[in-house]
């Protein structure tokens, strides 16, 4: 499909802000790099009361809160976002517990433990994708896999290498 094919409605660009991030583990750095790719490759977002897409989002930290900083392609400002972190945090932290055991799980447990593990992990993921799709309603339009790669990136923003 061309670009000049593709809806208007999408993510050309996703950047995290290097002021907000701090490095995780290898396995953390990966699935941001997967989340990315796979976010630009494939995903439905549309700004409410907006339709001069494509965009680029900036997705950072201000205060303790969330932004998103979406801008056309071209990089003329849309709007900024502004989210409370609070009604994420306890998914983040079972998401990041989770996370942990699983990349353990995969280097030495059975096929069946880590099938186990990577069931709850999804439910988890799920459940911080219903929290982004329903903290966005009204400002940002966006289907499940965009909010689930969505909360992968804010999970990683919230990393600190110490509880959130």
């Amino acid at each position: 499909m061309s670009d000049d094919d593709k809806p208007r409605s999408r993510l050309v660009s996703v950047v995290l802000d290097e002021d907000s991030i701090e490095r995780g583990t290898p396995d953390q750095e990966h699935e941001r790099a997967v989340a990315i790719f796979d976010l630009i490759e494939e995903n439905s977002f549309a700004p409410a009361n907006d339709d001069g897409g494509p965009y680029q989002l900036l997705l950072g930290l201000a205060s303790n809160r969330l932004a998103f900083d979406i801008r056309r392609e071209t990089g003329e400002p849309v709007i900024i976002h502004v989210l409370s972190l609070t009604p994420l945090r306890k998914v983040i932290k079972d998401y990041f517990l989770i996370c942990e055991s699983y990349y353990e799980a995969i280097r030495t447990a059975t096929a069946d433990r880590i099938e186990a593990i990577d069931m709850a992990r999804r439910g988890v993921h799920n459940e911080g994708a219903a929290i982004v799709i329903e903290r966005l309603d009204g400002k940002i339009a966006l289907d499940k896999k965009t909010a689930r790669r969505l909360f992968t990136l804010i999970a990683a923003l919230s990393w600190t290498g110490r509880e959130t």
